[in-house]
């Protein structure tokens, strides 16, 4: 047993090697794009000196402007809706005895993480477009309504796992004192849980930054989103000015990220 507690995978011949190439598959191409968006040439793979001219470039181009804004628009009203949606299944789920049919609900809200992103977008663009030819509607709702589908499992998790670690003593002391499950809910939960909260609003937030296939199978025309931007793109002509992009939208994830996990971390 002693033997078996200082085991470590560290000592295993070669971990060390593995893991040091895992490392630079994964960042490698990460540091070459940070590093070529301050090129002052026009090429994507030879430098021709450090320039902030691709950043310059993209900062002050409206189109960049306009789907980033969308972006950042329709990201923050589809987390608001799963992270509410999210806690009061979290809620129900932890907070009620087991009943009948409660492994179908986890299974069901967690669909989307099983499912094949392209599935699910296909499913959703047929949907959709049973409701544009029956209604007329063709605005940004639909946008809207998938990310927020999309990205509820994703601020379910750690609403949940917060749920799941805070002792219920609290809250059956305050139903003892007489307070109503609302009051409960806003003065001794909530005060508890909101640092899951956010955090399942954050990871929501980067989830519906960043998707692609959901976003291109859904949006009509004029509803470029910044990630639908770039692959566009990326099919006409590629410069440097991509790759200032992607560096800012790399650092905005991994800021948002870094905040995520800090908090999930969080002990009240």
């Amino acid at each position: 047993m002693a033997e078996a507690a200082r085991f470590s995978i560290r000592r295993l011949p070669g971990f060390t090697a593995i893991a040091v190439l895992c490392f630079v598959l994964l960042y490698a191409p990460v540091v070459t794009l940070i590093v070529f968006s301050f090129n002052a040439g026009t090429s994507i793979a030879i430098w021709e000196g450090f320039s902030w001219r691709w950043y310059e470039a993209a900062w002050n181009n409206r189109d960049i402007q306009e789907v980033s804004l969308r972006s950042l628009f329709i990201a923050s009203i589809a987390a608001t809706i799963a992270t509410v949606t999210a806690t009061m299944a979290a809620l129900a789920t932890t907070r009620k005895k087991a009943f009948a049919g409660m492994t179908a609900v986890y299974a069901l809200i967690n669909a989307p993480l099983i499912v094949p992103e392209i599935v699910t977008a296909v499913a959703l663009l047929i949907t959709f477009a049973s409701i544009k030819v029956a209604t007329g509607y063709a605005g940004l709702g639909y946008l809207l309504a998938a990310h927020a589908a999309f990205c509820i499992p994703f601020a379910y998790l750690p609403v949940r796992a917060r749920l799941e670690s805070m002792d219920l003593t609290l809250e059956l002391a305050a139903s003892d004192l007489y307070a109503t499950p609302w009051k409960t809910f806003l003065r001794v939960t909530f005060p508890l849980l909101w640092p899951g909260i956010l955090a399942g609003f954050m990871l929501a937030f980067v989830i519906s930054l960043d998707d692609v296939v959901i976003t291109e199978f859904v949006k009509s025309a004029g509803q470029d989103t910044l990630p639908t931007y770039m692959l566009g793109q990326l099919r006409r002509q590629l410069t440097p000015e991509i790759n200032a992009i992607s560096t800012a939208f790399f650092m905005l994830s991994v800021v948002i990220v870094t905040l995520f996990f800090f908090l999930n971390r969080r002990k009240s």
